[in-house]
Order: C-alpha cells, then structure tokens, then sequence
C-alpha cells in the first residue's frame, strides 16, 4: 500500500478510494423504495405498520451517527489493519442484512401473522442502517485524513457521490431486471471489489500523537456549526422538491405514466454528468463560491417551474436537466469544505469520526424533516393528492417552488456570510 505525504490525486486514484460509495447507495433511498412494495405483495404486510420500522430504524440509525464517529477515531487511533477489518466486517453485516431483510425464513414465520416478520424486518433493516453507517463514517474518514488542496479534496469527494448516484440508479432499476436475489448478489460482489480497491489505495499519513476527541468535540467550534447549519438549510430545500417531485408530475404538470420514470433519472444522470464541470469551478473559484452558483442555478431553475402549467412535461424534463446539473454542486462542494475544516482546525488524523459521525446524522435528517415539514403544510394548505383544485395546486406549487427557494435562499445568505465575506475581511 503507498503512502504519499503530499498526495496529488489522480482520477484513478480517486475512483478507487470512491468506489465503494456505489454499492453504500443500496442500503440508503432504494431500500425504501422497494421494501414497503416488496413486503406489502411478498407478504402482505400492512403498509402503516411497515412505515413505522422504517420510521423507528432510520431515527436509531441518526442518532447512533457520533458515536460511530467516535469508534471510527479509535479504530484509525490503533492502527489502518484494525479499520480495515472492521470495514470487512461492517461490509459483511451490512450484506446480510439486505439479504435477511428481503428473504425473510418465511415459512417459520407464516403462523404468527405479521407480528414477527415485522420484529425480523426491524432487526435486518436497524442491522442494514449501523453497518451501513460504520461502514460510510470510516469511508469518509478516511478521504478527510488524505488531506490535500481544495480541487483535490473535492475530487475524492465528487468520484464518491458520482458512483454514489450510479448506486442509486442501479439499485432502483435491478430487482425489475434480474430480480432481488441478483440485486442482493451485485451488492456482495460491489462490496468486495470496493473494498479491496479502496485498501490498495493511497493510504492516510500516520500521526504521531493522535488525540481523540469527545463525540461532541465539532460543536465546539463556530466554522463547525455554521457550515452544518448552511448545510442543513441547503439538504432541506432539496429533499423538498424530491419528496414531492411524484405529486407535482402527476397533479400539476399532469405528464403520461410512461414519462414519469424519465424526470428523476434525467436528474440523477445530469449530477453525475456535471460533476467534471463543477470540478473546475472549484479550481476556478474555490468551493464557496462554487457552491454558491450552483444553489443561484438552482434557485433560477425553481423559479422557471413554477410558471410551468398541465401539458408542459418536456418542459419539466428540462427543468429536471437543469436542477441535476445544479445538484452536482451540492454533491462536491459540501463534504469537501468539512474535510478542508478538519484540515484547519488541526484534527487531521485525531478526530475525523466524529465530525463525520454528525455530517451523516445531519445528511439523514435532510430528508425526514422535509417529510415531517412539507407534507403536513400540504395537507394544512388545502392539497389532496389525485384532487387538485385551484386553492390544493397554489399549495403544491408553494410547498415545490417556493418553499425550497426560500431555504435555499437563507443557506446561500450564510454561505456567502460566513465563508465568502469574512473570509475576505480576514
């Protein structure tokens, strides 16, 4: 394994230490989306009860998040062979738990009723999510010790959420393909394969002394607090729309069955395909200022839908184009400008974990609270789904468009605050 202690990183570099970011996407969105249809027509579960397990494991998978940060530190404290294994063993747990959870033992559980399954549910999904975590906080540790500038940073950022998003749209489109049993055997196999390209990569610079910070050490430190706050503001305003993309399409834009499929994989694919532009933004411009443009794109783009009208579905695909392009931004930018904070407050090699431990819990809320925010203001507001009237399609417009404008408006303001201006009045 090679050190370097100034690492320049190429792309294959970077690739490799990313790799592993696409079989992680498995056990993140698509398991929601297919385990309530898998187990409401495999097994008839209820969907209300399932939607409590799911509800109950993502809330016990969050709140975990720093204390898995604080055991990643320690691991890295020991030594890189005792992460390394328990990145072999997180991977192994987080397999078994997608298998478990999708080919429950049916026939020991089929004279209980439901009341079982959904305990064997609960424990292979809250199994999924800690491995998943342990597994993402150690992975993202350790791009946060390889330092480096700020393009190079953002490169090893942007190749793990890119194959990333390839994981999600892989693990949205293979159970219809080759069934669940292949997609559970594709994971395996991803998991391996990232793995043993990740540990033949570039490898962390050893510290001397490693000190290890309390699970709360982050919240010390105002820089922390202010770009997890942006951060929050910016993951809100986007899990938003992508809570309710499905109503807009149906009720407002009022696009063809067969299209609707097509607007979020334009949109996933355009994140992925504008992340080599917004590298070079970055290097342009630095990663504020980057990031501020892409939140203005996508700012800009909101206001063009919501003049959008029923018919307009091309249209829509466009703004769909548009908004992924904008997304790339907020797949570089963020988690590179936490690894350069790490660097500057002088936790490099010490304490990693734990900040990572609250990214991932702050990442994990985006989508609950824009569930638990926007969904209720809908239904306050005068919405019904499948029922749109004049007063139910000015809600959904205000709860897709302006809402999400508004907070991404507040998050640019705080950027620009706090890592535009006064960095240039310092």
């Amino acid at each position: 394994m090679r050190t370097l202690t100034s690492p320049l990183f190429s792309h294959a570099h970077s690739a490799g230490a990313g790799l592993l970011g696409l079989p992680l996407a498995f056990v993140a969105l698509p398991v929601y989306v297919h385990l309530p249809h898998w187990y409401a027509t495999q097994f008839g579960v209820p969907l209300t009860a399932l939607g409590l397990v799911l509800m109950l494991s993502r809330l016990s998978d969050a709140l975990i998040d720093p204390w898995l940060g604080q055991l990643s530190d320690r691991l890295y404290a020991r030594s890189i062979r005792a992460v390394q294994w328990a990145c072999a063993l997180a991977a192994l747990l987080m397999a078994c738990g997608f298998v478990g959870l999708f080919f429950p033992p049916i026939e020991v559980m089929e004279k209980t009723g439901h009341t079982l399954l959904l305990c064997w549910a609960a424990g292979m999904l809250t199994l999924s999510h800690w491995a998943y975590s342990a597994l993402g906080i150690m992975h993202q540790s350790w791009a946060a010790m390889l330092g480096g500038n700020p393009l190079q940073r953002s490169r090893l950022v942007a190749w793990r959420e890119g194959l990333g998003l390839l994981g999600v749209m892989l693990a949205s489109v293979m159970p219809s393909l080759i069934g669940m049993d292949g997609t559970a055997g594709f994971l395996a196999a991803a998991l391996l394969l990232g793995l043993l390209v990740w540990f033949q990569g570039v490898q962390p610079q050893p510290v001397a002394q490693k000190v290890l910070g309390a699970w709360n050490l982050p919240w010390r430190f105002p820089a922390f607090r202010q770009l997890l706050g942006v951060f929050l503001l910016n993951g809100v305003a986007s899990a938003v729309p992508a809570t309710l993309v499905m109503f807009f399409v149906q009720d407002r834009i009022q696009a063809p069955a067969a299209m609707q499929p097509w607007f979020l994989s334009v949109y996933f694919v355009a994140g992925a395909v504008s992340l080599p532009l917004w590298l070079k933004a970055i290097a342009q411009w630095g990663l504020p200022r980057a990031w501020l443009l892409g939140m203005g794109m996508s700012v800009v783009t909101f206001a063009g839908v919501s003049m959008l009208e029923a018919g307009d579905a091309f249209l829509f695909l466009l703004a769909c184009g548009l908004s992924g392009l904008a997304l790339g931004a907020d797949l570089a930018a963020p988690a590179a400008l936490l690894n350069g904070l790490i660097d500057r407050l002088g936790f490099r090699g010490q304490s990693e974990g734990v900040f990572m431990g609250w990214w991932s819990l702050a990442s994990k809320l985006n989508l609950a609270m824009a569930a638990g925010f926007a969904l209720p203001l809908l239904g306050l507001w005068g919405y019904a789904p499948g029922q749109p009237g004049a007063q139910g399609l000015q809600a959904l417009t205000m709860a897709y468009v302006v809402l999400p404008c508004a907070l991404k408006l507040c998050a640019a303001a705080g950027l620009y605050l706090f890592f535009i201006r006064q960095r240039k009045s310092s």
